[in-house]
Formats: structure tokens, sequence, C-alpha cells
């Protein structure tokens, strides 16, 4: 039983999974302020060859935006646990009402994990002895549920939108000390830069070819940021 007990422990163990993704959390803010920003400050030097009207706008343009960005990551996350908290409802009343049924479901769900006979019994045993286990298995196996801390809601927030805004600043900062036309160079140039960095570290710290997803990042990037170019390029004409 003791073997049985470490078994289901392991494989139901929070410690498999990430309950707040920081990294994806970083990189979400950070190519979304940097990307936008960029394609603003496209599109007003476009439109415009004035550095302080192209500062004013971009950094109005970056505040919002880690603003706005906040707010999504705080409204999306109260969603993820209000809806972790509706199923853990209904997945407890599943348990209290049909203990034969969802006996069932977790053996299946051991047995497809390469687990039979009386190692899995005893696998069956142990996570149906207790309720409040139970149904956290079931919903982490079942489900694919995973309980929100409620209280790093607003860190999470706050890590979004700070990512937004110091990225935010690198297509802005060039225009702060270089002329026009080689502020915008310096910007497409920085910008670039870290896209591909970003890119590399996602797929360093996840899974994929660290100069394909490089590549990828830079190359969405700055399509996106190609469309606030050709408005402003249309407003200047």
């Amino acid at each position: 039983m003791k073997s049985a007990r470490k078994i289901a422990k392991h494989l139901s163990s929070p410690e498999q999974h990430t309950k707040i993704n920081w990294l994806r959390d970083v990189i979400l803010g950070g190519q979304d302020g940097l990307v936008n920003v960029l394609g603003i400050v496209l599109g007003v030097s476009a439109a415009s060859g004035d550095n302080k009207i192209l500062i004013a706008a971009s950094m109005a343009a970056a505040f919002a935006e880690a603003v706005s960005m906040g707010a999504v990551a705080y409204t999306s996350t109260l969603t993820e646990r209000d809806h972790y908290l509706k199923e853990l409802e209904r997945e407890t009343l599943e348990v209290e009402n049909s203990p034969e049924a969802e006996t069932q479901e977790v053996r299946e769900i051991y047995a497809k994990k390469g687990f039979s006979g009386d190692l899995l019994e005893k696998i069956v045993s142990q996570v149906t002895s207790n309720k409040e286990n139970w149904v956290k298995i079931m919903m982490d196996e079942e489900l694919g549920l995973e309980d929100v801390d409620t209280k790093k809601i607003i860190l999470t927030s706050l890590v979004v939108a700070l990512a937004a805004l110091l990225a935010a600043f690198i297509p802005i900062i060039p225009f702060m000390f270089l002329p026009h036309t080689q502020a915008v160079v310096c910007a497409i140039a920085a910008s670039c830069v870290s896209l591909f960095a970003i890119g590399i570290y996602e797929a360093k710290t996840y899974v994929g070819v660290w100069w394909k997803k490089g590549l990828q990042m830079t190359v969405i990037g700055l399509g996106a940021a190609l469309v606030g170019f050709l408005i402003g390029r249309l407003f200047g004409t």
C-alpha cells in the first residue's frame, strides 16, 4: 500500500505543473507591449518626422497598453478561477452521488498510465480513500484543471503590466537620443533582436528549435508592427 500511495501522490502532485507560469506572463506582456508600441512608432514616424510627437504618442500608448494588459491578465485569471470552482463543485457532487462510477473513472485513468492488476487496485483504493484528494486528482487527471491561487492574481497582473511597459520602451528610447531616421533604424533593429531573444528563451525553456522559434517570434512581431507603419504611411501621404 505504501508504494501505491507514493505512486498516486507523485502522479497527482502539483509539482508536476506550474500553477502560475511567470515565464508565460513575461513573454505575453513583453511581446504584446513591444509589438504594439513598435507599430505606433513606425506609424507615427511614417506620418511625421517630429520626434517629440512620436515620443509623446508612443509613451501614452505604452502606459495604456501596460494598464490594459494588466487588467486583461487580472480578469482572465479570475475567470479561470471561477471556472475551476464551478467544476470543483460539480466533481465533488459526482464523487458523493456516484462513487462507483467515479471509482471506475479513476481505475481507467491509471490503467491508461500502464498500471494493472493488484498495483492498479491498490492505487485506486488509495486515491478513493480520501474524498478531498480524490476530487483534486479527478480535477487534474480527468479535466486537466489546476487551482488558481487568488493571492497571486494581482501579482500576476503586475508582472504582465510591467513586462509590457518595459518592453514598450525598447522602440521608444532611440528617438530620445538619435535623429529621426537613425532612430527608426535603431528601433527596428533593437525590436528584432529583442523578439528573437524572446523566441530563443521560450524555446530553451519549453520546447522547440531555438532559431526557428526566434525567427517565428520576430516575423510575427514585425508583421504586426508593419500594419501600424502602413496606416501611418496612408495618413502621412
